[in-house]
């Protein structure tokens, strides 16, 4: 597996985007209705996206 390695300025702006698009997934999640498949879809997208970085050397 290729390693992904970031310097620490680009690191914290990636994650930044990550996180903030991964709470607009999850408040669209739940606009359209957090008990819909629609809706969950959409936070599981979103907690996957606020995660993304996880795996990313900063």
């Amino acid at each position: 597996m290729t390693e992904i390695t970031l310097s620490p300025r680009r690191y914290r702006w990636l994650d930044r985007a990550s996180k903030l698009c991964g709470v607009a997934l999850i408040a669209a999640g739940l606009e359209v209705g957090g008990d819909t498949a629609a809706g969950l879809a959409l936070a599981a997208l979103g907690v996957l996206c606020g995660l993304a970085t996880v795996v990313i050397d900063g």
